[in-house]
C-alpha cells in the first residue's frame, strides 16, 4: 500500500518502487515569482481531431468554481476544423508508460522541465493522481517534451531519456522537477544534471556517453513536432485518453487536482 505524508508519497508499481518528494515550502515561495511568457497556457479548443479514421471530440475541461492553484492568464479558445491526426502523435516519441499496462485511461502530459507551471502541477497535483488512480491500475501516465523556453529544457529532457536507458526515467524526472528554482537560470546546466545523475545512482560513464553522443535529441524534436502537429502553444497541456471509446479530452494548464479527478470518475463510470 502506497504510504502518503505532507513532504513524500512512496508508491510500488510491478516492482519498482518510486519515491515523489515535494520541495519545502520556503522553496516555493521563491518560485511563485518566477513566471516566463513561454509556458503560460493559452487553451486552444480544438473541436474534433480524426485519428486513424475516428473522430476524437476534444474538449477543454475548466470549471468556474476551481481556481487555478496560481494565477495564469485566461485560456483563449479557438475554434479548429477538424484535422487528421496519427494516433501516433500522443502515444509516440514520448516516456516509458507509468502505470498499469491495462489501465483504461491514459494522461499524456506534454512538459518543458524548465516551465513554472509544469512544476506546479508536478509539486501539488501529479503524487495525488499517482496515489488514487495509477496506483490502483485505472490511469496510466506518459511524458512528452515540448521545450520551448530554452537550450536547458533541451538538456534536461535529454538526461531524462538518458536515465531511462538505465531504467530510471521516472526517478531521474522527479528529480528534476524536484531541483527546478527557476527558468533559464541554470539550474539544469550539464554540471547539475550529472549531479542529478548521480544522486539516483545511475552509471555515470553510460549516462556521459549518452549525453555525449545526444542520443535521443530525434526523440525530442519529434515530440515538439508532435505538440506543433496538435497545436499546442504553452505547456503543461494534458490529453487524457479513454481507450474504451478512443474519446480524448484535453485540460490546459497547472489545474487543480480536483479537476483531473472530475474527469477520470466521469470516464470511469461509463
Amino acid at each position: 500500500m502506497p504510504e502518503t505524508t505532507d513532504d513524500e508519497f512512496t508508491f510500488t508499481i510491478e516492482d519498482n518502487e518510486y519515491i515523489i518528494k515535494k520541495n519545502d515550502s520556503s522553496k516555493n515561495k521563491q518560485r511563485k515569482n518566477l513566471i516566463h511568457g513561454p509556458s503560460i497556457i493559452i487553451g486552444v479548443s480544438i473541436t474534433a481531431i480524426c485519428v486513424l479514421g475516428i473522430f476524437f471530440a476534444l474538449n477543454i475541461v475548466t470549471s468556474e468554481d476551481q481556481q487555478l492553484i496560481e494565477t495564469q492568464i485566461s485560456e483563449k479558445e479557438t475554434k479548429l476544423e477538424p484535422t487528421s491526426v496519427s494516433y501516433d502523435v500522443f502515444f509516440n516519441n514520448g516516456s516509458p508508460i507509468l502505470g498499469s499496462p491495462d489501465a483504461p485511461i491514459t494522461l499524456i502530459e506534454f512538459g518543458d522541465y524548465q516551465c513554472h507551471f509544469c512544476n506546479v502541477y508536478f509539486q501539488n497535483t501529479e503524487h495525488k493522481i499517482l496515489e488514487n488512480f495509477v496506483v490502483t491500475g485505472k490511469v496510466k501516465i506518459m511524458f512528452k517534451d515540448f521545450t520551448i523556453i530554452g537550450p536547458d529544457s533541451i538538456s534536461a529532457a535529454h538526461a531524462a531519456h538518458c536515465a531511462g536507458d538505465q531504467g530510471k526515467y521516472w526517478q531521474y524526472h522527479n528529480m528534476l522537477y524536484n531541483n527546478w528554482t527557476g527558468e533559464n537560470n541554470g539550474w539544469a546546466a550539464s554540471e547539475n544534471l550529472v549531479m542529478y545523475a548521480n544522486n539516483i545512482e545511475l552509471d555515470l560513464e553510460l549516462f556521459l556517453q549518452c549525453e555525449s553522443s545526444n542520443r535521443h535529441q530525434n526523440i525530442i524534436e519529434q515530440s515538439n513536432n508532435d505538440a506543433k502537429t496538435i497545436g499546442i502553444t504553452g505547456t503543461p497541456a494534458f490529453f487524457i485518453v479513454d481507450h474504451k471509446n478512443g474519446e480524448v479530452a484535453t485540460i490546459g494548464g497547472a489545474q487543480p487536482y480536483e479537476v483531473f479527478e472530475r474527469l477520470f470518475n466521469s470516464k470511469l463510470e461509463k
